[in-house]
C-alpha cells in the first residue's frame, strides 16, 4: 500500500521577505543608519519640545497677568524663566546645522572611499553619476525636511516668545535658529563637509577639518551679519526718552550731536572735569542712533540665507568635480 507523503514544510523554499527599501536607497539607508536616526529623533523630540514649551510660555505669561499688564510690569523672575526657556532650545536646535556637517556631510563622500564601497557600489550596479547623485540627494532630503520643520516650529516659539526675550534679534541664539536661515546654514555646513571629504578621501580628517571649519564660519558670518543691509539713524534729545521706533530694534552705533548734525563718539566729554560744560561749549545736544528696526529681520535673514545657499552649491560643484575626477 502506497503512502501519501506531504513534503516538510520546513523543506520548502523559504521565501525571501519583501524589503521596503531597494536598491541604492536600501544601501544607502544601512551606510547611514545612524545619522538617519539620529536626525529622525531630533526632529521628533524636538518638534515635540518646542510645541509643549511654547504652549507652557503662554500658559505661564497669562497666569502672570500677560497681556492685560505689560511685560515690563510682570515679575522680574517669571520673564527670566520665559526668556531663558526660549533660548535654550533655541541654543540646541542652533547646533544642528554642525551636527549635520560633522557627522553627515563629513562622511557622505570619504567614508565611501576609504572603505571602498564606492568602487565596489559603481563597477558594480551604479554609474559613478548616479551614485553621487544618489548620496548628495539622500543628504539634502535629510538635512532640508529636519531643517525646515525645526526652524518653522522655533519662529512659531519665537513670534510668542519675543516680547520676553532679552537678547536682541540679531544674536546668533535668534536670528541664525529661525526664519530661514537655519535650513540655509545647514545646508551649507553639510555641504562644506561633503566638500572637504571629498578633497580629503578620510573620514576622521573629514570629520575634524569640518569641525574647524564651521567654527570658522561662525565666526565669520557673526562678523557679517551686521553688514548686509544698511542700518537706519535716528537723532533724539540727549537726555531725553528713546522714540517708539527704536522698540524691538537692534543698536549697531551710537554717538552724540549737534543740532546740525555733526557727530561726536559717545565717550566725548566723558572724562572732562565738567561734561555738561564740554557738551555745551560742543553744542551737543542729541543722542544719535544707528540701528536695525525689527521690520528689517526678515529681509537680512533672506540675503543671509541666499548667500549661504550660493555658497553650497559652489561647495558641491567643487566636491562632483573632485569625485569624478579621482581614481576609486
Amino acid at each position: 500500500m502506497s503512502t501519501l507523503t506531504h513534503p516538510s514544510t520546513a523543506e520548502e523554499p523559504a521565501r525571501a521577505r519583501r524589503r521596503v527599501l531597494r536598491g541604492p536607497l536600501w544601501l544607502l539607508a544601512r551606510q547611514h543608519r545612524a545619522v538617519l536616526l539620529a536626525a529622525a529623533a531630533a526632529l521628533v523630540v524636538g518638534s515635540v519640545w518646542i510645541a509643549h514649551q511654547r504652549g507652557a510660555l503662554l500658559d505661564q505669561a497669562h497666569a502672570a497677568g500677560w497681556p492685560a499688564t505689560s511685560v515690563d510690569d510682570l515679575d522680574g523672575a517669571v520673564r527670566m524663566r520665559l526668556s531663558d526657556d526660549f533660548t535654550n532650545i533655541a541654543t540646541y536646535v542652533g547646533y544642528l546645522p554642525a551636527l549635520l556637517g560633522v557627522f553627515l556631510g563629513a562622511s557622505l563622500l570619504s567614508a565611501d572611499r576609504e572603505s571602498g564601497t564606492a568602487r565596489l557600489v559603481t563597477t558594480q550596479s551604479l554609474p559613478r553619476s548616479r551614485w553621487l547623485l544618489w548620496k548628495l540627494g539622500m543628504a539634502g532630503v535629510v538635512v532640508t525636511v529636519t531643517a525646515v520643520v525645526l526652524g518653522a516650529l522655533l519662529t512659531w516659539y519665537w513670534h510668542a516668545a519675543r516680547p520676553f526675550v532679552a537678547l536682541d534679534w540679531l544674536d546668533g541664539t535668534i536670528f541664525d535658529t529661525t526664519g530661514p536661515v537655519l535650513l540655509a546654514k545647514a545646508l551649507f555646513t553639510t555641504s562644506l563637509g561633503i566638500a572637504v571629504g571629498a578633497l580629503t578621501r578620510r573620514a576622521v580628517s573629514a570629520m575634524t577639518l569640518t569641525f574647524f571649519g564651521t567654527y570658522a564660519f561662525e565666526v565669520l558670518f557673526d562678523y557679517v551679519k551686521p553688514r548686509l543691509g544698511t542700518p537706519r539713524r535716528v537723532a533724539f534729545p540727549l537726555e531725553g526718552n528713546q522714540p517708539a521706533v527704536l522698540d524691538g530694534s537692534v543698536q549697531v552705533d551710537q554717538w552724540i550731536g549737534t543740532a546740525s548734525g555733526k557727530l561726536y563718539g559717545w565717550g566725548t566729554c566723558v572724562s572732562d572735569a565738567s561734561p555738561e560744560r564740554c557738551r555745551a561749549d560742543k553744542g551737543i545736544v542729541n543722542s544719535v542712533w544707528d540701528y536695525f528696526g525689527y521690520d528689517q529681520m526678515a529681509g537680512l535673514q533672506w540675503t543671509a540665507a541666499g548667500i549661504m545657499v550660493v555658497g553650497s552649491a559652489l561647495l558641491l560643484t567643487l566636491a562632483v568635480w573632485r569625485t569624478r575626477r579621482q581614481a576609486f
